[in-house]
């Protein structure tokens, strides 16, 4: 009896040990390219439980128990990779983890099948870009780094149909997409500059980990398309997070015009059981300008934590800083009329004064909290948030010639003079986005695999300016009253001087003319909008051959200023993929873009112009090659933007009345080639052909193109690394940019004067087109890294412009840049 006891005794606890020892965990470790790694150690609570050493990454480790333990992965030539993990009773964990390569912390691929982090905030899927029917480019930090980026517009040129609008000055970066003027560009989500017309961003790169564009209507995840370039795409800049390794770099940039642009980028993993990262990456840039007189402060820090206090919850959180003051240049100007390009050579030039000066500060910070729910289900929740704040105070527009009577009264127009102004204006900019999503992964119904997001997002958005002005007084000093409003008259500026564009220009303001010369307030202005979405999407794989994308919103804008006016939008998005062979995808796609900035403004009938819808239509061709080393893509698009509207003209006068002006048509095709054709070999190819014409319209000639769109642009940047003999880790880059010539303005009707300086029934001259050549040479030894960048090599003069604005800016000529890098 006792030894049957015993006995009985030790089959339950072997019972016990064998439900204790039951869980485990199995996958596969993966590069940052999604190849795999075939050698490498893991750890389990600090103790070696395996080794990989097989050709597909695969690993398994069985018999542990349940709870809470300590992963850590090894390998020579990979980062130490370290996760928390808890296993319920009899489970098995499937997981697959990717090794970031040492020095290279935050390398991905440009395209390829990968899910790029940050993406969702603009897809709202958690799908790769290979497998969505629609057009989205990645530029990552490798990439920034490699080309010596240091704007926003030397990252996007490596995309095609992806052009500069305007500088403004060099105070900020307004970009074009299919000949659509001011896409909107958001940080980490959210909008900075929500003007409709320009939706600018200054950014600094050395907190970025990705440029990312999407091509075409984002309407499904972004909303009501109000500004002048939504239907073209979207533009998201994701700045760096921690990655959950000990490591970081500093640098020290030096180059043209005093460049001195220190900068460093430190992470780190907090506690012992790796559950808190933090990151830190910082900017510092003093520099000049090929122009006299001009020159640029910038202060940038770049913050982030990320909390992961179970294998199902992350929390992050990130803010982004940018102090920056610059002299705004007011560019060149045209010594004849719009219908002659006969642009000066300002080079050497400036036209403003020693005191003028922009400060922007720019602020924006963002919460986002992913919850598993379980392994089909998650929940995603981001609150994102911005401050943009400018002070700009200098020469105001030179664009309008001088217009005098002479000595019988008759009015004369003077190209070669121009009247100087003083102006200062204040203005800020606050945006507000939430969104939460439900996610669905790899959920069956059947054979169909489905992979959805529903969910709800919030954007407000409020602007103030104020305009500062001078009061107008007689001889006596005393103010002068307005005889329309009885009020004391002001000016919206002070007139300093008339000068001769071909003249030695004084750049020193009269005495006595300061910001204390503006007594008054010359206007002020508001104004705030909310808008609420809904919307649900389906990225469908009914086979290993066909996949579908289906996406349904409904958007309110909460602020409808006319009760007759609509303030409601459904956009739908359908598109869908066959892949007849595994390397090859056949897609298209139809979506609209619902514009109702301008739905209330009235019309002489009494009515409203109600809203606007731009349809888009896609096709194209997505495949890889050589063992998905090298991505090439076709795509041709058609968007017809219905009944765009202009305010009615009278004389020169707006009369506040607006009418229907016709459609603006757009095709084009792009096309790019992205990879690593041999290991040691990266290229990135692309063009693009936009043929963009007003139609049936009464406000421009039939047939003209808006202003700034080119016709084609093209790109091609080349990289061979050295990988052996005396010259090894030598690394050579070469880049050639193409922009089309484009029109400096639209062509306005003979029935319409707008204002905005096209002379009715005058064709504006093209910008002339321009191409520019970069070179890049490295050599790193150990951690220490040394680059000289090479900008324009054959000193081409190509200009951006904002004719109505009085801007039209140079690129930079001849420059060349040295970075000596230290990783630790």
């Amino acid at each position: 009896m006792k030894k049957t006891y015993i006995a009985f005794v030790l089959l339950c606890l072997g019972q016990l040990l064998l439900a204790q020892y039951t869980s485990g965990i199995k996958g596969y470790l993966l590069d940052v390219e999604d190849k795999p790694i075939k050698t490498a150690i893991i750890y389990i609570d600090g103790e070696k439980v395996s080794e990989v050493n097989n050709q597909s990454g695969y690993f398994e480790v069985s018999g542990l128990n349940d709870g809470f333990h300590k992963l850590s992965i090894t390998s020579t030539k990979f980062n130490d990779y370290t996760e928390s993990i808890i296993l319920n009773p009899d489970e098995v964990k499937d997981i697959s983890i990717t090794l970031y390569g040492k020095g290279d912390i935050d390398d991905v691929t440009i395209y390829g099948t990968k899910q790029i982090h940050g993406l969702d905030m603009i897809t709202r899927l958690p799908v790769a870009p290979r497998e969505l029917p629609q057009n989205i480019s990645v530029i990552t930090s490798e990439i920034i780094d490699k080309q010596g980026a240091l704007t926003l517009t030397d990252a996007v040129r490596n995309v095609p149909g992806v052009t500069l609008f305007g500088t403004y000055g060099g105070a900020s970066e307004s970009m074009s997409i299919r000949g659509y003027r001011g896409t909107p560009v958001l940080k980490n989500g959210v909008q900075v500059d929500s003007d409709f017309r320009s939706a600018s961003l200054l950014s600094d790169m050395q907190g970025v980990s990705s440029v990312q564009v999407l091509r075409g209507s984002a309407a499904i995840t972004q909303g009501i398309g109000n500004g002048l370039g939504s239907p073209g795409g979207v533009i998201n800049v994701v700045t760096k997070t921690p990655l959950f390794l000990t490591a970081g770099n500093v640098a020290i940039e030096t180059g043209s015009w005093g460049l001195f642009r220190p900068t460093f980028d430190y992470q780190t993993v907090l506690d012992k059981k790796r559950t808190a990262g933090f990151r830190l990456n910082g900017a510092y840039q003093r520099s000049d300008s090929y122009k006299p007189r001009v020159d640029n402060n910038r202060v940038y820090i770049n913050p982030s934590f990320e909390w992961r206090p179970d294998d199902k919850t992350t929390v992050t959180l990130e803010l982004d800083y940018l102090n920056n003051n610059i002299t705004p240049d007011r560019g060149t100007v045209n010594s004849t009329d719009s219908d002659k390009n006969n642009l000066l050579d300002t080079t050497h030039k400036f036209y403003g004064w020693t005191t003028d000066n922009q400060n922007t500060k720019i602020t924006t910070y963002s919460a986002k909290v992913v919850r598993k729910l379980n392994d089909v289900l998650s929940l995603r929740a981001l609150y994102a948030a911005s401050e943009n704040n400018e002070e700009t105070y200098g020469l105001g527009s030179l664009a309008s010639p001088y217009r005098f009577k002479d000595e019988t009264g008759k009015d004369v127009t003077d190209f070669t003079r121009r009247a100087r102004t003083l102006a200062w204006s204040e203005s800020e900019d606050k945006n507000k986005v939430i969104q939460i999503d439900l996610i669905g992964k790899n959920i069956y119904t059947g054979k169909v695999k489905h992979t959805f997001q529903t969910g709800f997002d919030y954007k407000l958005n409020k602007t103030n300016s104020i305009t500062h002005g001078k009061y107008r007084r007689d001889d006596r000093g005393k103010v002068i009253l307005d005889p329309k409003t009885g009020l004391p008259a002001i000016d919206r500026s002070i007139n300093i001087d008339v000068i001769n564009i071909f003249d030695k220009i004084p750049n020193v303001l009269p005495k006595g003319i300061n910001k204390s010369a503006f007594d008054a307030i010359a206007s002020t202005s508001s104004s705030e909008s909310e808008v609420y979405g809904i919307m649900i999407q389906d990225a469908v794989e009914i086979n290993k051959y066909i996949r579908a994308n289906v996406g349904l919103r409904f958007s309110q804008d909460a602020k409808k200023p006319n009760i007759d006016a609509a303030n409601e939008a459904w956009d739908p998005f359908v598109g869908v993929m066959v892949s007849p062979l595994k390397n090859i995808s056949v897609f298209g796609n139809y979506a609209t873009t619902t514009n109702l900035r301008s739905a209330s403004n009235p019309t002489k009938d009494g009515g409203t112009i109600g809203s606007s819808v731009t349809n888009q239509f896609e096709v194209g061709v997505k495949s890889d090659w050589f063992n998905k080393k090298l991505d090439f893509n076709v795509t041709y698009y058609f968007i017809k933007n219905n009944d765009i509207s202009y305010q009615v003209y009278e004389n020169g006068v707006g009369t506040g009345y607006y009418s229907k002006a016709g459609d603006l048509r757009r095709n084009g095709l792009e096309i790019e080639a992205n990879g690593h054709i041999l290991e040691n070999l990266q290229v990135i190819l692309g063009y693009s052909y936009s043929d963009v014409q007003y139609k049936n319209s009464v406000a421009y000639v039939n047939g003209s193109r808006p202003m700034n769109a080119p016709y084609t642009t093209a790109n091609g940047w080349v990289q061979y690394l050295v990988n052996n003999g005396a010259l090894k880790n030598l690394v050579v880059g070469v880049g050639v940019y193409y922009v089309g010539d484009r029109p400096i303005n639209d062509h306005s009707s003979d029935l319409r004067a707008d204002g905005h300086g096209s002379t009715p029934g005058i064709k504006p001259f093209n910008m002339p087109d321009y191409t520019t050549v970069n070179a890049q040479l490295g050599y790193t030894y150990q951690n220490i890294g040394l680059k000289f960048f090479f900008n324009n090599i054959f000193d081409k003069i190509g200009y951006t412009s904002y004719y109505r604005g009085g801007y039209i800016n140079q690129i930079d000529p001849r420059n060349f840049k040295l970075q000596l890098t230290y990783k630790f």
